[in-house]
C-alpha cells in the first residue's frame, strides 16, 4: 500500500454486515495469446468453437441442478446463452472471416455485450454473464485453469473474496461458511451477485473502486449497513480489528433476541415476509429468519432453461411442495416474470430493441395467453389441495385495465385474492384506480426506481439514482401505500429496500402492511420496527417525505 492509496475504501451496499479477515482474490479470466495462429481449417475451428461452448453449457446446467433459488435461475439463464443461435453464428461468421476459435469466441461475445449495454436495464445486467462465458470458454479453448474461486493454502481458511465481478457460478458455489464478506470492483446492488449475498447472509460492497489494489493476504474489515455505508478499511490496527470483532458481537447478541411477528413497539403489526427463489429456499424461512410466510414466491425459475413450457401438472406439484410446507402462512405466488433478461426459448419475441421496456411480465400473456392460463390453473389447483393462505399477483402491470383483466382471469380460476405489482410510475401515478380493483398491492422499489429515474440497475454511474432514499421514490412509494391504506386493503413491499433496518420504520409510517425481504434481513428489520411506535414511525415518515435529498431524508429517520 502506498502513501497515495486510500486506506478506507468505499463503494456501493449490497449486502449488510460486518466482517474481518484476509482478503482472497479470484483466479483471473485467461489471456488471448500475443499472437493468434493462422486458421487452415475453418470447419475444424469451428467445431473446437461449439465443442467447447457445449462443454461449458453443460458444466453450467449441472451447477444449476445443484444450486436453489435465485443462482439455479440465474445459471439457467447463462447456460441458455452458451447454447443462443445468434450467439454460435456470431463465432461463425468470425471464423469464416480467419479468426481462430479463442479469438472468435471472444469477438462474438464481445458484439453481443455491446448490444446488450446499449439495451440497457436488465439485458445491461447480463452482460456481465456473458463475460464469465467468454472467459470459460477461451479457457477451455486453450487449456488454462478456468477462473473462479481463490483455492488458500489452508483449506479451512475463512476470508473476504475480492473480485473485478462475480460470475453466476461463482455465486452459485459460494463456500458460504469459509466468505466471510464479497468485495467487487463494478456491478451493482440489485444485481445477481447482490441478490445471491444478501440471501445466503454474506456482507457486500460492490462498485468499489480501488478494489483491485488489495493484494492478497491484506487483512481488511468490511462494513456494510444497507442505505447507508460500504466501506472497506485496509490495513487496520490492532485496536481497530478488536473494535470491528466486539461490534460485530454485539450486533449478533442483538439480532438473537429477534423472533415472532413483526411489529412496532406498541403492538402494530407489520408482517415480515420472504422473497423465495425456489421451494429449496423453504428452509431459509424454518431457520433464524423466523419469516412469518412468503411475500414474493418468484416462479420463473420453473420456466428457465427448457425447450418447453412445464406442463400444468409440473407446475402444481411445485406449487403444492412450496405451499404443503407453509400452512396457515400467507404464500404470495407472482405469476411468470419472463422477458428482457429471463427470456424463454418457447416465448418468441422478435427482434426488441430495448427489451427492459418490451414485452415482459404481464405483458408476455398477450403474446402468449396459454402460459399464464396454464399457470393460473395449476397455482388453484395447489391452493385447493393446501392449507396455505394463498396469494396471486401479476409483475409489470402498466394500467388500470391491465389489473382489472388480471383480476377477472384470476378470480375465474377460483383464485380469492388477487393482486398486482407496482413496478412502473404510471401504475403509481393511478393507484386510485388500481386500488379499487385489486385485493392487495406490492411494490417492486428494484425496477420502480430503474423506471422512475431512467437508470440502468446495473450501471455504477447512475447507482446514486436508484438509492431508495431518493424523494422522488419514496413520494410514488408513500402515494401507492396511501391509497391502499384509505381502503383498508393490504400494502406490501417486496423490492431490497424492504431489508434497510433504517428505512423499515419510515415504511411502516407510511401505512405498509408488509415488508418482505432475503431471509436473513429479517431479523435486523424486526429488531428496528420494535424500537419504536407507531407514532414515531409515521413522524419519521413525515420528516422524510418533506427531505429535499437522500442524505436529508437519511437524516431525518434517524432523528
Amino acid at each position: 500500500m502506498t502513501a497515495t492509496e486510500p486506506r478506507v475504501l468505499t463503494g456501493l451496499a449490497a449486502s449488510p454486515g460486518l466482517a474481518v479477515g484476509p482478503a482472497r482474490r479470484m483466479v483471473p479470466p485467461p489471456e488471448l495469446p500475443a499472437t493468434e495462429p493462422a486458421v487452415d481449417d475453418a470447419a475444424a475451428e469451428l467445431e473446437r468453437a461449439t465443442k467447447a461452448l457445449d462443454e461449458v453449457a453443460e458444466s453450467l446446467e449441472a451447477t444449476a441442478a445443484q444450486a436453489s433459488g435465485e443462482a439455479a435461475g440465474v445459471l439457467a439463464a447463462q447456460a441458455m446463452m452458451a447454447r443462443d443461435p445468434s450467439l454460435r453464428a456470431s463465432v461463425q461468421r468470425a471464423v469464416d472471416a480467419g479468426r481462430a476459435a479463442p479469438w472468435a469466441v471472444r469477438i462474438a461475445v464481445g458484439q453481443a455485450q455491446e448490444m446488450m449495454r446499449a439495451a440497457g436495464g436488465y439485458l445491461a445486467e447480463r452482460a456481465s454473464d456473458l463475460e464469465d462465458l467468454a472467459n470459460r470458454t477461451i479457457a477451455k479453448l486453450l487449456g488454462v485453469a478456468m477462473p473462479g474461486l481463490p483455492q488458500p493454502e489452508d483449506p479451512d481458511e475463512a476470508y473476504v473474496l475480492f473480485a473485478g465481478d462475480l460470475a453466476p457460478a461463482d455465486t452459485a458455489t459460494l463456500p458460504v461458511d469459509k466468505v466471510l464478506a464479497i468485495v467487487t470492483e463494478r456491478g451493482g446492488p440489485t444485481g445477481h451477485s447482490a441478490i445471491i449475498a444478501r440471501a445466503a447472509g454474506i456482507p457486500a460492497v460492490v462498485s468499489c473502486p480501488g478494489a483491485a489494489d488489495v493484494a492478497d493476504g491484506e487483512t481488511v474489515i468490511v462494513r456494510v449497513q444497507v442505505g447507508e455505508t460500504a466501506e472497506v478499511v485496509r490495513h487496520p490496527s490492532e485496536d481497530e480489528v478488536q473494535a470491528a470483532e466486539q461490534q460485530r458481537a454485539d450486533l449478533a447478541a442483538r439480532l438473537a433476541g429477534s423472533s415472532g411477528p413483526g411489529s412496532t413497539a406498541d403492538g402494530h403489526r407489520v408482517q415480515l415476509l420472504a422473497n423465495v427463489g425456489s421451494v429449496d429456499n423453504l428452509e431459509a424461512i424454518s431457520g433464524d429468519s423466523d419469516a412469518e410466510g412468503v411475500g414474493l414466491f418468484r416462479t420463473e425459475v420453473l420456466f428457465l432453461d427448457r425447450a418447453a413450457a412445464p406442463t400444468v401438472d409440473e407446475q402444481r406439484d411445485a406449487y403444492r411442495k412450496l405451499l404443503a410446507a407453509l400452512p396457515g402462512r400467507d404464500v404470495v405466488i407472482r405469476t411468470l416474470d419472463a422477458g428482457s433478461d429471463k427470456p424463454l426459448a418457447f416465448v418468441q419475441l422478435g427482434d426488441e430493441p430495448n427489451p427492459a421496456l418490451g414485452v415482459r411480465g404481464y405483458r408476455t400473456a398477450s403474446v402468449q395467453p396459454q402460459l399464464l392460463t396454464d399457470q393460473l390453473t395449476a397455482i388453484a389447483s395447489a391452493a385447493a389441495e393446501t392449507a396455505a393462505n394463498v396469494r396471486v399477483m401479476a409483475p409489470m402491470i402498466s394500467t388500470p385495465e391491465e389489473a382489472a383483466a388480471f383480476v377477472e382471469q384470476a378470480r375465474s380460476h377460483g383464485l380469492p385474492s388477487v393482486g398486482v405489482m407496482i413496478e412502473v410510475p404510471a401504475a403509481a401515478l393511478r393507484i386510485d384506480e388500481i386500488a379499487d380493483v385489486v385485493d392487495f398491492v406490492s411494490i417492486g422499489t428494484n425496477d420502480l426506481a430503474q423506471y422512475t429515474f431512467a437508470a440502468d440497475r446495473q450501471l455504477g454511474d447512475v447507482a446514486h439514482l436508484l438509492d431508495p432514499w431518493q424523494p422522488g421514490l419514496l413520494q410514488l412509494i408513500a402515494r401507492v401505500a396511501e391509497a391502499l391504506r384509505r381502503r383498508d386493503k393490504p400494502v406490501s413491499l417486496c423490492g431490497e429496500a424492504a431489508a434497510d433496518p433504517l428505512l423499515a420504520p419510515v415504511l411502516a409510517g407510511f401505512g405498509f402492511t408488509s415488508l418482505s425481504m432475503a431471509p436473513t434481513a429479517i431479523p435486523a428489520v424486526r429488531a428496528a420496527l420494535r424500537e419504536l411506535t407507531l407514532e414515531q414511525c409515521r413522524e419519521r415518515a413525515e420528516r422524510v417525505l418533506a427531505a429535499s435529498s437522500p442524505a436529508e431524508a437519511r437524516a431525518a429517520a434517524k432523528s
